[in-house]
């Protein structure tokens, strides 16, 4: 199947948990705009904020120390994406902390104070 076909599919048929975060994502609350399903590279993330290279994943316990996994996030980071990961129960059952999470993580790193900015008396 091809990637884009299998990211349809996908988008057909995700979990409780993907369907519960995609409402509040795709409404674009969170002030980004987020693409369900999408390729990268030989991959289909769950969720993706290109703009701020964000990857999102809603896992079940398939993915409990997962190696592909590992080897996964560790190519999307070596092409920029910062890889978050949820749990089905979290989204399901503390979706306001799952978003407070994902808020944290689009909010730009805080910049280093200026050193030596004070003045000289």
């Amino acid at each position: 199947m091809h990637m884009i076909e299998r990211a349809r599919e996908l988008r057909k048929n995700m979990t409780d948990a993907e369907r519960k975060l995609w409402a509040v994502l795709r409404r674009e609350h969170l002030g980004y705009k987020f693409r369900r399903q999408a390729p990268i590279g030989r991959y289909i993330v769950d969720f993706v904020c290109f703009e701020k290279k964000l990857v999102i994943e809603v896992d079940g316990g398939q993915h409990l120390s997962n190696p592909a996994d590992q080897v996964r996030d560790h190519w999307l980071n070596t092409q920029g994406f910062r890889v978050i990961r949820f749990w089905n129960n979290d989204v399901l059952t503390n979706l306001t902390g799952v978003v407070d999470s994902i808020q944290r993580a689009l909010k730009p790193p805080p910049q280093p104070s200026p050193q030596g900015g004070g003045s000289k008396e």
